[in-house]
C-alpha cells in the first residue's frame, strides 16, 4: 500500500501466537499478530486481510477530522487511508466475491441505465419511484427494479424507500454523455481484448505482447484490425473514446499548471516568435483539448499553436482559439512543421510497441531545430515501487493492444534509441502522468 504523503504501508502478518491453525484468544501478543504460517487456507480465507494495519489506519483517518475537502492532496490522502482500511478489514473470501461478482455486473447495470436514460431522469427531481421511471424511460418495471437495486447496493444511486431512488453526484455525472461514454467505449471495444489476455498469453507461451496486429485485442474481438483502425472506421466509437479521454483528464494535475513544469523558464524565455511562427505542435492531439488548455493557461505565449491528427478527427475540431491551427497529419509520416519551439505528444506513445514508437519519434527529428526545439512527452512513468492502481490498470488495458506504460529506464532507452536525449522527467504526484522533457542528442 502507499507509504508517502501520510499513507500507511500494510505489511504481511508478523509472526505470533497460534493454536491449531486458529487465532488464539486476543489478537495480539507481545506486539505481534497471529501468524498465517500454520493456519489452514480456509481459516486465512475468512480472516481480515491485514489486521495489524487496522489500528494505525483508524488513527490516520481520525487525524483528518479538520480536513478541507477543497484541498485535493488532503482529500486523496484520506481517501487512500479509507480504502486501505477497507482492504485490511476485508477477508480474502470477501475480496474474491467482490471482484468476481461486482466488477462486471456493476458495469452492466450502469451501461443499461445509461441506455435507458435513467440517470438523466433521476437527475431532474428527487426522489423518483421505479414506476415513474419506467413510464418516462419506457422500460420494463420489473427489469428496471432489478437494475436500480444493484445500482443502489453499489452506491451509484441512493434508496429513498421501497423501489424509490435519489440521484447521487456520481449518477448526476453519468447523466452527461461526456462522462457516461466511458462505459460503452470500454465494454464494447476494449473489454473483449482485456478479458482475452489470459487466453492469449497461454497461446503465446506467456510472452509480452508486442505485435499490435496479433494481440489479445484481435483474439477477444475476433477481428484482424488494430484497435485504432476500428476507431477510424466507427464514428460512434471515435466519439465515445474521445469523450472518455477528455473526461478522464478532468480535474487532474496538468503539466501546464504552475508548480508542475516551469513553462516560463523552460519554454517561453529565449524565444523570439512573430504571431505567424509556430510555438507548439500537438502531435496526435485529437480535437485540441490540450492546446486549448495551454492557450487558456498561458495566454501570453507568443506564436501559434498547431493541433495535428488524422483528417477525419481534424474535421470535428470546433470552437478553438484563433491562434490554434488544426492540421491533418499522420504521425507515421515526416513532421511538416519545421523549427517549432515545442513538439508535444500526450498519451500517444503508450498506444504502440517500441519499434513503432521509434518510427513516430524518428519522423519528428528532422523538424526539430538543434539547441532550440524541445519534445515534451506527457505519459505515465511507472515507478519501480508503489505504483498507483490507475497506472497499472492502464498498463493492463494497453497490454491488450500489445503496448503498455513504461518505466523511467524503459522511456530513456526508447528515447535515446531514436536519437534524442531525456533532459528531465517532471512528476508532481502518484497516479498522474509525468512530463518527459527531451532534446536532440
Amino acid at each position: 500500500m502507499p507509504h508517502k504523503n501520510g499513507s500507511t504501508v500494510i505489511e504481511h502478518y508478523n509472526n505470533g501466537d497460534h493454536t491449531n491453525g486458529h487465532h488464539t484468544k486476543g489478537t495480539q501478543s507481545n506486539g505481534h499478530v497471529p501468524s498465517t504460517l500454520n493456519m489452514s487456507v480456509d481459516t486465512i480465507a475468512i480472516s481480515p486481510s491485514a489486521p495489524e494495519a487496522v489500528p494505525a489506519l483508524i488513527d490516520q483517518i481520525a487525524s483528518h477530522k479538520s480536513i478541507s475537502l477543497e484541498d485535493s492532496q488532503e482529500r486523496l490522502r484520506l481517501r487512500d487511508a479509507a480504502r486501505a482500511l477497507a482492504n485490511a478489514l476485508e477477508t480474502p473470501r470477501e475480496a474474491i466475491v467482490r471482484q468476481c461478482w461486482t466488477t462486471a455486473t456493476l458495469h452492466a447495470a450502469i451501461e443499461t441505465a445509461l441506455a435507458i436514460g435513467v440517470f438523466s431522469e433521476l437527475s431532474r427531481d428527487k426522489p423518483k419511484s421505479v414506476a415513474e421511471l419506467a413510464v418516462t424511460t419506457q422500460s420494463d418495471p420489473v427489469l428496471l427494479s432489478r437494475i436500480m437495486k444493484h445500482l443502489a447496493s453499489m452506491t451509484v444511486i441512493t434508496e429513498a424507500g421501497p423501489d424509490e431512488y435519489i440521484a447521487t453526484n456520481l449518477s448526476i455525472t453519468l447523466s452527461v454523455e461526456r462522462y457516461g461514454d466511458a462505459f460503452p467505449a470500454l465494454s464494447g471495444w476494449l473489454y473483449p481484448g482485456i478479458y482475452a489476455i489470459p487466453a492469449f498469453l497461454k497461446q503465446n507461451g506467456f510472452r509480452n505482447p508486442t505485435d499490435p496486429t496479433k494481440s489479445p485485442y484481435q483474439l477477444g474481438q475476433r477481428v484482424d484490425e488494430h484497435f485504432f483502425e476500428l476507431v477510424q472506421k466507427n464514428p460512434t466509437l471515435a466519439k465515445q473514446f474521445g469523450n472518455h479521454m477528455s473526461a478522464y483528464h478532468q480535474g487532474r494535475p496538468s503539466w501546464m499548471d504552475k508548480g508542475f513544469y516551469p513553462v516560463q523558464e523552460r519554454l517561453i524565455e529565449g524565444t523570439e516568435l512573430s504571431e505567424k511562427d509556430v510555438f507548439l505542435v500537438d502531435v496526435g492531439g485529437s480535437t485540441g483539448h490540450d492546446v486549448s488548455e495551454f492557450r487558456r493557461k498561458w495566454p501570453e505565449v507568443p506564436g501559434r499553436l498547431v493541433v495535428q491528427d488524422l483528417p477525419q478527427v481534424i474535421e470535428t475540431v470546433k470552437d478553438v482559439h484563433v491562434s490554434i491551427d488544426p492540421m491533418a497529419h499522420n504521425f507515421f509520416t515526416e513532421q511538416p512543421v519545421k523549427g517549432a519551439r515545442v513538439y508535444y505528444m500526450h498519451s500517444v506513445l503508450h498506444d504502440w510497441p517500441d519499434d513503432v514508437c521509434g518510427q513516430i519519434l524518428s519522423n519528428l527529428i528532422p523538424a526539430m531545430k538543434p539547441g532550440y526545439s524541445k519534445l515534451l512527452i506527457n505519459e505515465y512513468v511507472v515507478p519501480s515501487l508503489d505504483a498507483h492502481f490507475e497506472t497499472t490498470s492502464l498498463d493492463m488495458i494497453m497490454m491488450s493492444i500489445a503496448s503498455g506504460e513504461r518505466t523511467e529506464k524503459h522511456w530513456t532507452t526508447l528515447i535515446e534509441s531514436a536519437g534524442l536525449k531525456v533532459v528531465k522527467i517532471w512528476t508532481v504526484e502518484k497516479g498522474v502522468e509525468s512530463l518527459i522533457e527531451c532534446e536532440l542528442a
